[in-house]
């Protein structure tokens, strides 16, 4: 690696992070890169978390590829268990505190974020509310898996896309699942109300209790359990509460630079923000109004951003991108109507599954949701969908 020339540095080490320089070193071999992250810097598919206890896959056999192994095959520098203190957009500089207690200053040429989000914390009371756990890396996981240890009684707090999984995930593994959510249906976001409800009549059917249109107020210890108590007022004994109420993008260091952010931090099509020379992508990242922390909207951004680092005159465009939905008790893929959109879903049962569709008063599709057997009809419809970005 070339010493004299300043290395493009990312910050983060997740999917966003490795597709990135993984498209970059397609095109240039030679550019010094250097990953920072708060992490060991392994790979690992992000997504499989809220799936592998059915499948028997602890922490370990998630990892596909060690940090070591990562950087001999990117040619990179990796800095493990690091985080970055400060960003000196002015002098190109970011101030670094190792885990070792040292702090050093690193130069950059190109700065990435990609800091990913942070799992949302709810307001929670009680003596037992710190022992409220959450999901969102593989030490989490690890973490997670060592806890449900001799336990039998898990209470997940959100129905979202996390939830869900999370909930036939648990209840295929033999667990006593119960799920609490503000919302009067699960995967309200994703899905039309009669598709939501097949799903809950599915997961139902693996033993998942649903309290809906309630909260939790407070969790408390009860000897070697824990006792979560809800905004009606009915108590639930449990062994283990997992939080999985979504993400909220890692913005912090950005803002502190003085980076522009709003639910994200703001990029342009490009993937960069305000400060000339730093970018960003992934769950952190929004772009147009969009923060999407999905899997096809980063390798999309990834490879876009692969080539304006490598000099390319080139723009991000978001075609129609399916969200797959891993509830195996009913399987879903999910392209949702923008949020604006005003139209009508029309359902239709099919054999062995359930076809939702989105209509404008222009009779054009803007969105679907497929369940089941219907779910073979993905790559059809995404063709007859409008992008979500469009080129320039």
């Amino acid at each position: 690696m070339n010493t004299l020339i300043k290395p493009i540095i990312v910050v983060g080490s997740g999917l966003a992070a490795y597709t990135l320089i993984r498209e970059y070193r397609k095109i240039d071999t030679a550019q010094p890169i250097t990953l920072i992250t708060k992490d060991v810097g392994d790979f690992y598919s992000k997504p499989m978390l809220s799936t592998a206890f059915a499948n028997q896959k602890d922490a370990e056999q998630l990892i596909s590829s060690s940090a070591a192994k990562m950087a001999e095959q990117l040619n990179l520098s990796i800095y493990s268990h690091a985080r970055v203190e400060k960003i000196r957009p002015a002098d190109h500089l970011l101030d670094l505190h190792l885990n070792s207690g040292k702090p050093i200053e690193l130069a950059y040429r190109k700065l990435v974020l990609a800091l990913g989000a942070d799992q949302i914390r709810l307001d929670i009371g009680g003596d037992a509310a710190d022992q409220i756990l959450s999901v969102n890396n593989l030490s989490d996981y690890a973490y997670f898996r060592q806890s449900l240890i001799n336990k039998k009684r898990v209470l997940i707090l959100g129905a979202g896309l996390i939830g869900c999984e999370f909930a036939n995930d648990l209840a295929i593994g033999g667990f006593q699942v119960e799920v609490v959510d503000l919302a009067n249906q699960v995967l309200g976001r994703l899905l039309p109300p009669a598709i939501s409800q097949a799903l809950q009549n599915k997961l139902s059917e693996l033993g998942v209790v649903w309290h809906l249109k309630n909260t939790v107020q407070t969790v408390s210890k009860d000897g070697a359990s824990l006792i979560a108590t809800l905004s009606n007022g009915m108590a639930i004994p449990t062994d283990l509460v997992l939080s999985a109420v979504g993400l909220r993008p890692k913005i912090e260091l950005a803002q502190a630079a003085r980076i522009n952010t709003n639910r994200g931090i703001v990029v342009n099509r490009q993937l960069e923000t305000n400060l000339t020379g730093i970018y960003s992508l992934g769950d952190c990242a929004e772009v147009e109004g969009h923060v999407l922390p999905y899997v096809m909207p980063i390798m999309q951004a990834a490879r876009t951003l692969a080539s304006v680092l490598a000099g390319q005159s080139t723009s991000l465009i978001y075609p129609a991108m399916p969200i797959l939905v891993k509830t195996p008790s009913l399987p879903l893929i999910v392209s949702p109507p923008p949020p604006s959109s005003h139209g009508t879903w029309t359902i239709k049962n099919i054999d062995q599954g359930i076809e939702g569709l989105f209509y404008n008063d222009r009779s054009e599709l803007l969105g679907f949701a497929l369940a089941g057997s219907a779910t073979n009809q993905r790559a059809m419809l995404s063709k007859q969908l409008p992008p979500l970005l469009s080129e320039t």
